[in-house]
């Protein structure tokens, strides 16, 4: 049996136990509660909230609290201070680090050896298993895979304790036959530089046998088309001649997919998303059909939903289990994990489209943000950076609203502001680079995505005219004190509105 014959049986034998908790769901999730409770009540969280008498989700949901990531933070730090027990009865000593809010920008989340193989990799692992049984005859242990993740560097706390990216984590800790076909080289794939990392990544792989591509849309058009500028051919399949998957995740996939099609023209390319966040992964697109995720049970993460309209972040008072979820409701997920997070609001918004199996949507984040291109731009940073650059500049804004400006062919991609301003600043363009610089500081998603123009280029700010946005809420039927503009949005069609009612927006005022 050849090695690629071998590895098609193994994965596609997981199909079986898919397809029980997608009959199954409810009774899975009860199996994951139990073994969560069990586990964790050896620990000082599980012992506080007394986990040994809790027999049901009612008993759960009583007992034990909402919690956000400043709940966590002073249990987190005593990890990676080397105490543990705290909360998850096996050691942790992997930490993911991702971004936060404005007062806190990194978050450093536990990652146990439960969560990253139990999890992640399990995750991955299916994802291969569900591509086999949709198209069977595939080949793709023959080739190389290249992965295309954050920024690898990890950082030691002990000779084997660390945090970093979780990308990292996942690269330090490889199985042995994702290693096998993974590509490129730890070294280029552990570089921080990511100027110099786009470029050793496309010289590296240009000869080699790359049967999928995995990574953020954004980061992976940028290296695809630098591969080829490097080779002089007009599309993927002359430098790739089996390159048959994309398996992205990270951000939405729509305004990218044209920009694929042109550098990979064929109908045989498949493209699968995933939802697989530092927390845990927690969906897969199942049917290739349809642009929805399966919601994966058995990973060891249980999940809980609050109901947008009544979100209040951990003072939420109505929470569901998966038993109770609607079709077509905006909730905030809610998850408690074999990595020790409790009742966790990961911020995220999902929505049901189905529920025989569960499949769902990613609606966007319990805060207004843009995260088009990975760069986790939120209100609170934007609030923060315009205030900074007023005072810099001496001037007022009214209102104000930004969306995202994405790649189209060479031309790369941007936010788009529109300004409603009080007091004009002296210089639009010193405004806009100051705005830019704040930014930087207070995110660091948006730094690295900003650094050499390489994914985000500067900010394009139009000055609006005044009383623009009073405009567009009457035009619309919500002019009053209850409406609120919104601040960050994550699609064009709102400025794009704006613009309509004022179509002339001068060129001295714009930043190209």
């Amino acid at each position: 049996m050849s090695l690629n014959s071998l590895f098609s049986w193994i994965i596609k034998k997981r199909i079986h136990q898919i397809d029980l908790f997608k009959q199954y769901p409810f009774e899975v999730q009860r199996e994951v509660f139990t073994e969560l409770i069990s586990r964790g009540s050896k620990t000082e969280w599980g012992k506080k909230y007394d986990f040994a008498n809790i027999k049901s989700y009612e008993d759960f949901n009583e007992k034990v609290p909402l919690a956000n990531y400043e709940v966590f933070e002073p249990y987190i730090k005593r990890l990676l201070n080397k105490e543990q027990k705290i909360l998850w009865d096996s050691d942790v000593k992997w930490f993911a680090q991702t971004s936060g809010t404005m007062g806190d920008r990194i978050k450093v989340l536990p990652v146990s050896k439960e969560s990253l193989y139990n999890c992640h990799y399990k995750g991955g692992k299916d994802l291969l298993s569900l591509y086999y049984n949709q198209i069977p005859g595939r080949k793709l242990y023959k080739g190389k895979h290249l992965i295309l993740g954050g920024s690898a560097k990890v950082h030691y706390l002990t000779s084997d304790s660390y945090f970093g990216d979780i990308s990292a984590i996942i690269l330090k800790n490889m199985p042995w036959w994702a290693e096998l076909r993974r590509t490129p080289a730890k070294e280029i794939a552990l570089m921080s530089e990511w100027e110099e990392k786009i470029e050793r990544l496309a010289e590296s792989t240009i000869k080699q046998d790359i049967y999928i591509l995995a990574g953020v849309p954004s980061w992976t058009l940028i290296l695809c088309n630098r591969v080829l500028e490097m080779t002089g051919k007009k599309h993927l399949r002359e430098v790739w001649p089996n390159l048959e998957l994309f398996m992205h995740g990270g951000v939405n996939f729509e305004p990218y997919r044209n920009q694929f099609k042109k550098i990979i023209p064929f109908d045989d390319m498949h493209y699968v998303e995933t939802y697989n966040a530092s927390e845990g992964f927690f969906g897969i697109q199942d049917d290739f059909k349809i642009d929805e995720l399966l919601l994966m049970l058995d990973y060891g993460t249980f999940f809980e939903f609050i109901p947008m309209d009544q979100f209040d972040d951990i003072n939420s008072k109505k929470v569901i289990p998966l038993q109770e979820v609607e079709m077509d409701v905006n909730y905030a997920l809610v998850i408690s994990t074999n990595a020790g997070l409790w009742r966790y609001i990961i911020g995220d918004t999902i929505r049901f489209t189905n529920m025989a199996p569960y499949r769902f949507k990613i609606t966007g984040r319990t805060k207004s943000f843009i995260n088009s291109f990975g760069e986790k731009l939120e209100v609170e940073h934007a609030e923060m950076a315009i205030r900074k650059t007023c005072e810099q500049t001496k001037s007022e804004i009214a209102e104000y609203t930004v969306a995202p400006v994405y790649m189209d062919g060479a031309k790369l991609a941007k936010h788009e502001w529109l300004i409603e301003f009080r007091v004009e600043p002296d210089s639009l363009t010193d405004f806009t680079q100051i705005l830019d610089e704040e930014l930087q500081v207070i995110n660091m998603d948006y730094k690295v995505k900003r650094t050499g123009d390489i994914t985000l280029l500067t900010p394009l700010i139009h000055s609006a005219e005044k009383g623009l946005f009073q405009k567009w809420l009457k035009s619309i039927n919500k002019l009053g004190g209850q409406h609120k503009v919104p601040r960050l949005c994550n699609d064009r069609k709102m400025i794009e509105q704006l613009l309509s009612i004022q179509p002339n927006i001068p060129n001295s005022l714009s930043n190209h």
